[in-house]
């Protein structure tokens, strides 16, 4: 990709680029994760059997990812910053600590992944209607079950919000700037391969 990339973009390229270095500097390694073959995905580093581990890192979408058909389908725009983000690269999610405590950055795993995720903030947005609260799109979950962190849809700020209810707290005013307050966690050793 030739094109400068966006505050979200650049936040985010630098955050899966610090992963895997730490990853390197803790662990010596790669993550890994079980190979599914009804499941694969370009971040998987290594061709292997069913079941067995798999060295992964993030991926650089290639294709072009869009979200018109899901705009198109709840007749709204969403935000920039959250199709940015999910359009950049396929990955496991990856946990990292805020001010505020754990989360689980949520990546799609392929393309069949990222359909599925598409389905899921259409969901949600149709939730947000019928409780006619403002919409907004989550990004990560938290060590708490019912809390997500969204985007405000309408002005790209980034919130605590419980499931079912209105964001209760702002984190910050864009995604870049929580992406880039953001401390990665790598994963345990015993999860990963030699």
């Amino acid at each position: 990709m030739t094109s400068a990339m966006t505050a979200t973009q650049a936040s985010l390229d630098k955050l899966l680029t610090t992963f895997i270095e730490q990853c390197q500097e803790k662990l010596g390694k790669f993550p890994s994760i079980e190979h599914d073959s009804q499941w694969p995905s370009p971040v998987e580093m290594d061709s292997v059997k069913e079941g067995e581990l798999t060295r992964w890192q993030p991926h650089r979408v290639e294709e072009s990812l869009t979200f018109a058909n899901v705009e198109d389908a709840l007749e709204e725009t969403i935000h920039p910053s959250i199709k940015e983000y999910f359009s950049f690269a396929y990955s496991e999610n990856i946990e990292a600590m805020s001010e505020d405590g754990q989360l689980s950055l949520l990546f799609a795993w392929n393309f069949e992944d990222f359909e599925r995720l598409q389905q899921n903030i259409i969901g949600h947005v149709l939730m947000k209607r019928r409780l006619r609260q403002p919409i907004s799109i989550f990004f990560a979950i938290t060590d708490e079950d019912d809390i997500n962190l969204v985007v405000d849809n309408e002005d790209g700020s980034v919130w605590v919000e419980p499931v079912g209810l209105k964001g209760s707290k702002k984190l910050a005013d864009s995604l870049s700037e929580f992406l880039d307050s953001l401390t990665i966690l790598v994963p345990d050793s015993d999860t990963q391969t030699e």
